[in-house]
């Protein structure tokens, strides 16, 4: 367990670092993430000995409570934090409430910018999903020599503006391959072969709750179908419910309480001599 203390200035204890990471990175030792969206995901996935999570800028404080001693990566996502400012402001508020470092889906200057603050930013490369449309719809990229060596610009680019890290996705296994060579980004990948320094998995997809996942995807569990039969049974519940309720065999005598007969018989007289409201 390391001692640190958080952008917030409070003393904390965590397994990783970002220097574990790259010394990690150094001798070759695999790790792993997920996400983690609210703080019963996060718990599991420190329990488990997950070694990093990723999870939402908006709820750093709650997991951060749930799982104190794990590796956070608070993302920013693509429709919050649109300027510098805000991408720089948003980066302090998440690692002053718990996060190890930042993830930007932004363009280089807001990379830079939050790194010139010491905070710890990782970028992005390869496939952007909510850019899909520029690389002619869902696809692998670098399949091709071009794309790849387009690839490692991204790669120089972002060392170029202080991210530490790259999350890689939906990229030819190959190509990373070699492109790692070449670079001292931490690798964090998605769909990218099994070269990189930290697979990534989103949650629902390893713990089989997605309907329809993605190729690069592997599901570990059946959470859906326990979810599935979950609802079922609610269903049944509430339906069962209803129906005692309409046809009155509920509430019944074991659900209700009884007077006495001997207290009700003198409500009973009471409630006789009370003179009328209305005559």
């Amino acid at each position: 367990m390391k001692q640190i203390y958080t952008y917030g200035g409070e003393l904390a204890q965590r397994l990783l670092t970002v220097g574990c990471l790259l010394d990690n990175k150094a001798v070759g030792q695999r790790m792993t993430q997920v996400t983690a969206f609210d703080a019963e995901e996060a718990s599991a996935a420190a329990e488990q000995k997950i070694d990093t999570i990723t999870i939402d800028c908006a709820n750093v404080s709650e997991i951060r409570a749930a799982a104190p001693h794990i590796f956070i990566t608070a993302a920013q996502t693509m429709r919050r934090y649109v300027t510098e400012d805000e991408a720089l402001s948003g980066a302090i508020d998440a690692l002053v409430d718990g996060a190890d470092a930042v993830y930007s889906p932004r363009g280089l200057s807001t990379i830079e910018r939050i790194a010139r603050e010491g905070i710890s930013v990782q970028g992005h490369t390869g496939l952007f999903p909510a850019r899909a449309t520029q690389f002619g719809g869902l696809r692998t990229v670098g399949k091709t020599a071009d794309e790849a060596l387009s690839l490692m610009q991204d790669f120089r680019r972002l060392e170029e503006a202080g991210a530490y890290c790259c999350e890689v996705e939906c990229v030819a296994e190959e190509a990373l391959t070699e492109i790692m060579k070449h670079s001292k980004l931490l690798t964090v990948t998605i769909g990218a072969g099994s070269s990189g320094d930290v697979i990534l998995s989103y949650m629902a997809d390893l713990c089989g709750d997605t309907e329809n996942p993605p190729r690069h995807a592997k599901a570990f569990g059946d959470l859906r179908s326990i979810r599935q039969k979950m609802a079922a049974e609610r269903n049944r519940s509430l339906a069962a419910y209803r129906a005692a309720v309409m046809d009155r065999s509920f509430p019944d005598a074991a659900t209700s309480v009884s007077m006495p007969s001997a207290e009700l018989e003198k409500l009973q007289e009471g409630l006789d001599k009370l003179r009328p409201l209305h005559q």
